[in-house]
């Protein structure tokens, strides 16, 4: 009877659970057809609209026009053979650029005092105010420490002029002396910009150090450079109390001051003198110093790489070469008297600094940002309060592919977490866009309707966002350009070229390129045998990217060996070897396509560029960070993997494994091998080859930061070390 009763409640169970099953079936297959039947009427519509009004979009457009701008040939060869080819932009240098010689502007100081003159009571660096710091609760019961901000508060052209001089002169006060080297070490800020300009008047070299170098690193640059003063901020500050003991030379330090909290000048070490900023420039004022203006060759910056080769090499740059990457980034990028620039990426990237320069240069306000108060959902940002683009509405930006990477991801998670029509809508809509704009058509109509609401997430009013200093998967390049309704326009170039070399064409309606010469530098392929890279290849030519003119650096500091490896001399141009392989197209048009460093061959005699593998699966959107390892005896690569945390734990519900941690599902068998599945479907839209594929992977516990040493300041990863650190993972991937 009780076996009977049991096989009764077996078969009910199980009639029920069919019964589950199949109407959960039956309604996602009506869900299915409500949004299908939907959609197509939406497209029906859209098919009519497109008939009747293209003959007004064709006449108000033209948009052959933007199809022609865009293929346009953007340089010729200058110079050709078997073993090389050297390409020279053909655009003439414009307004700006012509201005800069007519004016005779050859250094930096002569930047500050020429747009002082110029621009004199116009709006020049902006600070947000901090009105104060107060405790949030948050929803889970936590208390964090959030701002309460104001508006921004600005200094004219001629104020930030005026202060910049004061300081230079107040530095000459404490004993500081031409050609003297001098440390920057702060965040990005007004005051960093101003200490730079004040140095530039007497013609002391600064030495620029990223704000998140470790302590090994930033000591390194302190006792290369000989320096006996340093500036850094009041959050930097105590770092100096451990610091000091590794650099016996420094006698100053001079702390930019917070805007709530008193700085704690006590506990360091005897004999070192702690001075606020606004003393140095106070006692400017009544110094009886002149300026010292420096000459074109002088060196301006000591700019330390961020290492992710080894110990951080420090990059020689004279005045002349930052004034040449100013002068091919004006004629590259329109610039509008109403443009407004927020400054947050460091300053002590060259990228950054040269194109605040610019902004200098063309009168472009600047407001200076953070990534923790960047927007309104930002981090430190108070309840109610406003991220810093949605108070200044900049025109324009500069960004990293890292962060326009996690704006792509932010913004599919978002659709993503809609309704199956939602979701569907947005497909169709952004599929739409995208295939009129290859056409050269604008879409205003979509864009006012959807794609300007997302375009309010940076103030609204943003119209174009220049990348560098890695490069930019196409699909990200198109997602933010699409979704953000703004050019996005990528350059190339390094530290050692001032970061001059290639821009987009803001018309190049083509992605994943990084743009022609700029018209004060030329640009080589050169053959690359090992690799099997040569001028001669079809359809375009490949080789090693070797860049010369007037930005290329003197060389490395106290590096006399490394510099005769990677600079020469030909025909009066200096020339630097940048080891990345690039094509040029039939336009003109570089793309880099590869890095020796990078390059593995496999077992089987495959090569795999491992930089570029990484920058297509960086956008999975499981994936945070990830360094792909290929070992030459084996047939396939492994890859490290940190996943993204809100990513891992709806994978971990889908699992039936919620009730787990982070560090728990890291090392779970079942989450592997579900994440090297998306990762594997991933890489099939991303068109890589199988073997370029991996083939194992092991989660990382642990979000990779400078701190860490396994990432550089400038977040790019640093490969040996991180080999070193999980080589015991790496053996047990390919013993599996």
């Amino acid at each position: 009877m009780s076996a009977n009763n049991n096989s009764n409640q077996y078969e009910n169970g199980n009639s029920t659970s069919y019964k589950y099953l199949r109407s959960a079936v039956i309604n996602t297959r009506m869900d299915s057809f409500w949004v299908q039947s939907a959609l197509g009427a939406i497209k029906a519509i859209a098919f009519m609209y497109d008939i009747i009004t293209l003959p007004v979009y064709l006449v108000l457009q033209q948009p052959w026009k933007r199809r022609q701008d865009s293929r346009r040939v953007k340089a010729k060869i200058v110079r050709n053979d078997d073993n090389e080819l050297t390409y020279r932009t053909t655009d003439p240098p414009r307004d700006v650029h012509v201005k800069m010689l007519q004016e005779n502007i050859d250094t930096l100081e002569k930047v500050f005092n020429y747009v002082a003159k110029t621009y004199t009571s116009k709006r020049c660096l902006g600070t947000r105010q901090i009105l104060s710091e107060e405790d949030e609760v948050q929803q889970n019961g936590r208390v964090f420490k959030k701002y309460n901000l104001g508006d921004y508060k600005w200094k004219t052209f001629t104020e930030a002029e005026r202060m910049a001089a004061n300081f230079g002169r107040g530095l000459r006060e404490l004993g500081q002396k031409p050609r003297e080297n001098i440390v920057i070490f702060a965040e990005t800020r007004a005051e960093w910009m101003i200490a730079a300009h004040g140095c530039f008047k007497q013609a002391m070299p600064i030495v620029t150090v990223y704000a998140t170098l470790g302590d090994d690193g930033v000591a390194h640059c302190i006792t290369e450079t000989e320096v006996t003063t340093v500036i850094t901020s009041h959050d930097l500050l105590p770092k100096f109390k451990t610091l000091l003991d590794k650099c016996p030379l420094v006698k100053t330090i001079i702390y930019i001051e917070d805007q709530l909290q008193k700085t704690e000048t006590t506990g360091f070490k005897e004999g070192v003198k702690i001075l606020p900023f606004n003393q140095v420039v106070k006692t400017g004022q009544d110094s009886k110093f002149e300026h010292v203006p420096p000459k074109g060759d002088d060196i301006a910056i000591i700019m330390y790489t961020s290492g992710s080769t080894g110990t951080p090499k420090g990059v020689l740059l004279s005045h002349k070469n930052c004034i040449a990457t100013m002068k091919g980034f004006v004629d590259m990028v329109p610039i509008y008297p109403d443009d407004v620039l927020i400054g947050f990426l460091p300053l002590a990237h060259v990228f950054e600094l040269v194109a605040e320069s610019v902004c200098l240069m063309t009168g472009v306000p600047i407001g200076y940002s953070t990534p923790l108060t960047l927007i309104d959902t930002s981090s430190k940002i108070k309840r109610g309060c406003k991220g810093d683009a949605t108070v200044l509405k900049p025109t324009c930006m500069t960004s990293v592919p890292l962060i326009l990477d996690r704006i792509s991801k932010g913004i599919n998670d978002k659709v993503n977490s809609g309704s199956a029509f939602k979701k569907a809508l947005f497909k169709f809509l952004y599929q739409y866009k995208v295939k009129w704009v290859q056409r050269g058509y604008k879409t205003p109509l979509i864009d006012k309707l959807v794609f300007k609401k997302v375009a309010k997430l940076m103030g609204g009013k943003v119209r174009i966002i220049m990348s560098g200093g890695a490069p930019l998967s196409a699909d990200t390049h198109e997602q933010i350009k699409t979704c953000l309704c703004l050019e996005l326009i990528q350059g190339y170039g390094l530290t050692e070229t001032t970061s001059g070399a290639t821009v987009m064409d803001y018309r190049d309606m083509t992605y994943g390129r990084t743009g022609g010469p700029l018209t004060v530098c030329d640009i080589r392929l050169v053959n690359w045998e090992e690799g099997n890279y040569r001028v001669t290849n079809k359809p375009y030519p490949q080789g090693e990217v070797l860049i010369g003119g007037e930005c290329v650096s003197q060389g490395y500091y106290k590096l006399p060996g490394k510099t005769n490896e990677d600079f020469f001399e030909e025909d009066g141009q200096r020339w630097f070897k940048t080891g990345d392989i690039g094509e040029i197209q039939a336009d003109g048009v570089l793309k880099i396509i590869d890095r020796k460093k990078d390059l593995v061959k496999l077992q089987a005699g495959e090569y795999v560029s491992l930089g570029k593998v990484e920058s297509e699966l960086k956008t999975c959107g499981i994936i945070e960070n990830i360094c792909v390892y290929g070992d030459p005896t084996k047939q396939y690569t492994v890859a490290l993997v940190v996943p993204n945390q809100n990513h891992l734990e709806e994978l971990a519900q889908k699992h039936g494994l919620g009730e787990k941690t982070f560090e728990e599902l890291c090392s779970s068998p079942i989450i592997e091998k579900a994440i090297l599945k998306e990762i594997a479907e991933h890489a099939r839209k991303c068109k890589l080859q199988k073997y370029e594929v991996p083939a194992a992977i092991t989660l990382c516990k642990e979000v990779w930061s400078p701190d860490m040493g396994l990432v550089t300041a400038a977040f790019k990863l640093k490969r040996k070390d991180i080999q070193d650190r999980y080589q015991h993972d790496i053996n047990r991937m390919y013993a599996s």
